[in-house]
């Protein structure tokens, strides 16, 4: 028997990747408040977060699944980044970002619910920002894109020319390390070819 695969969040970008990769998750949002949780280092807390949604979502299911939960926050000056909370932030972090690098930092937890069993870890890639313009940062922020997304930036929307490379994975940046996810669902005794559609 397949178990299903439920995706504990609304990102359609880590939606996407998994689609991709020929898996059809279950979207259940966690509804997890995410301001109300803290750690000691922002790959600490995307793992507090990731683990923090897919337990949310985990105890709303009756029946068997597994329950992946993810979350990204953007590692700079040693502070985590979220999603900026207006457009004045997010063209500040811009400002601050540009010519630098950062660590994108994504928490991933996979629960199986047959038997409470859990695998989780933070996948890290370094990030090198462009010096894109005052008005191109201007121009990048009125189209709204960052304000939906971890770190005010995407690699696969409107501000990839102003990124100008990776060290590591580029879907963990996205939202989702696929390889971590195979890994972690490998400790579950999952074979992420089982869950191919």
């Amino acid at each position: 028997m397949t178990v299903p695969l439920v995706l504990a969040s609304a990102s359609p970008a880590r939606l996407g990747l998994l689609r991709q990769a020929g898996l059809d998750p279950q979207v259940i949002v966690s509804g997890v408040d995410e301001d109300a949780l803290s750690a000691p280092t922002p790959a600490e807390l995307a793992l507090v977060l990731a683990e923090a949604k897919a337990t949310a979502v985990a105890a709303t299911l009756t029946g068997p699944a597994l329950v992946v939960g993810c979350d990204s926050v953007l590692e700079l000056d040693g502070q985590a980044l979220g999603k900026p909370a207006d457009a004045e932030e997010a063209l500040a972090r811009w400002q601050a970002m540009r010519g630098r690098s950062g660590v994108l930092q994504t928490g991933h937890c996979v629960i199986d619910t047959r038997t409470g069993a859990r695998a989780a870890a933070t996948a890290s890639t370094t990030v090198r920002f462009g010096t894109p313009s005052d008005q191109e940062i201007a121009a990048y922020v009125a189209s709204g894109e960052p304000l939906h997304v971890a770190g005010a930036f995407t690699l696969d929307g409107r501000s990839a020319p102003f990124v100008d490379g990776i060290d590591g994975d580029p879907g963990n940046v996205i939202g989702l390390s696929l390889p971590l996810l195979r890994t972690l669902l490998l400790k579950l005794d999952v074979r992420i070819t089982d869950l191919w559609t």
